[in-house]
């Protein structure tokens, strides 16, 4: 008997169960694919921008720090952060929109949902066991991926869906923190690839009270735009401190021992993670700048009308020539919806796969 193997023998598993859910995911195919997933930006076009990897050790990251302060499960937050969108297909969030609506042309009402693949792919298609498909991960992170953003019911999800994870309730408080995290990572770090890309200025966001706010802060410190790289990080680091910390204030007296150990809450009740009302308005105010200066760039617009247009080719021609399928995935032909089987082929592929197979089909993209 090796060492390991004794060791084992006699402890068993020396991690715990959310720690075990966490290295399972990190180990997965589909995660390391996110290091090939854009985000905002395609990955090609530069080693700064951040991908679907970077942003989720980002959120992980966020998650932590809170659950830390909370006394909350670390493990647990930093599971649902890392895999919470395995599920995104190539090109963002217009590759899901793309894929949903090829579905749904089709007649599959179900469509494509990237929170729902998440789950599905920690669930179902990730293969690493003989006896049964997915990670093999717990119930509460399989819920924290599931109920990834309210409302948790989705007209689409399967009865059993419901009867097993009771979507009428809350997820775990740990998964609501990733949730807010999620967020909080988001917007720090497109202000800052938007800005590095030249897409949009800080003088474009100042319609923005928070960030008008979050700007004196650095300047305060003697650092000018001039010191553009330092001036950036300054922001993002007071950026993600403000939130961060007016999360843990605001959310401090909501969260007690008996939220804490119960596993869900009722939907109706209020959500013990967030922000006060008069910060929750100014971010709502700030995404829907972000949107119309930066995620509505003439640029960003066309590269994304790239990736619908591949989305829509792959989707097109493995339907009328299934046997380009790779071997894992033909086989599934006669056991689950055609259809299906493609749109998750497609949902896994990194951009940088999708763009070669799509120029293999048809020609240069």
């Amino acid at each position: 008997m090796l060492p390991h193997e004794r060791f084992y023998k006699i402890n068993k598993d020396f991690r715990s169960p959310y720690a075990r859910d966490r290295d399972r995911i990190i180990h997965s195919g589909s995660f390391r694919k996110l290091e090939y997933k854009t985000q905002v930006f395609l990955n090609h076009e530069g080693d700064f921008f951040r991908t679907r990897l970077t942003h989720s050790i980002e959120v992980s990251q966020i998650a932590r720090s809170i659950s830390s302060h909370f006394g909350l499960n670390e493990a647990l937050a930093e599971s649902i952060a890392l895999a919470h969108d395995l599920g995104h297909t190539p090109f963002g969030h217009i590759g899901g929109d793309t894929l949903n609506e090829c579905l749904k042309e089709d007649g599959h009402t179900s469509g494509f949902e990237h929170n729902f693949q998440s789950f599905r792919v920690v669930s179902l298609l990730e293969k690493r066991y003989k006896a049964f498909n997915g990670l093999n991960l717990t119930f509460a992170t399989l819920e924290g991926i599931l109920k990834h953003s309210y409302p948790y019911k989705k007209s689409f999800f399967p009865a059993k869906i419901d009867e097993a994870f009771h979507l009428d309730t809350h997820p775990s408080v740990e998964a609501m923190v990733v949730d807010r995290a999620d967020e909080i990572a988001y917007i720090s770090h497109d202000i800052d690839d938007g800005i590095n890309s030249g897409l949009i200025s800080f003088d474009d966001l100042k319609e923005s009270d928070l960030i008008c706010e979050i700007l004196e802060k650095v300047e305060h410190e003697g650092i000018g735009p001039e010191n553009d790289e330092m001036f950036r990080y300054r922001f993002s680091s007071h950026f993600i401190n403000h939130l961060v910390y007016s999360l843990l204030d605001y959310s401090q007296s909501k969260i007690d021992n008996s939220q804490i150990l119960s596993a869900s809450l009722d939907s109706k009740s209020e959500l013990p993670v967030g922000f006060d009302p008069k910060l929750e308005s100014q971010i709502k105010k700030l995404k829907k700048l972000l949107f119309n200066k930066l995620y509505q760039h003439k640029n960003i617009v066309r590269k994304m009308y790239a990736g619908k247009q591949a989305i829509k080719g792959l989707y097109r021609g493995l339907m009328e020539e299934n046997k380009m399928l790779p071997d894992f995935y033909y086989k599934q032909l006669d056991m689950r919806n055609k259809h299906r089987v493609i749109a998750d082929y497609i949902a896994s592929m990194s951009d940088r796969y999708a763009i070669s197979f799509y120029n293999e089909m048809y020609g240069k993209l």
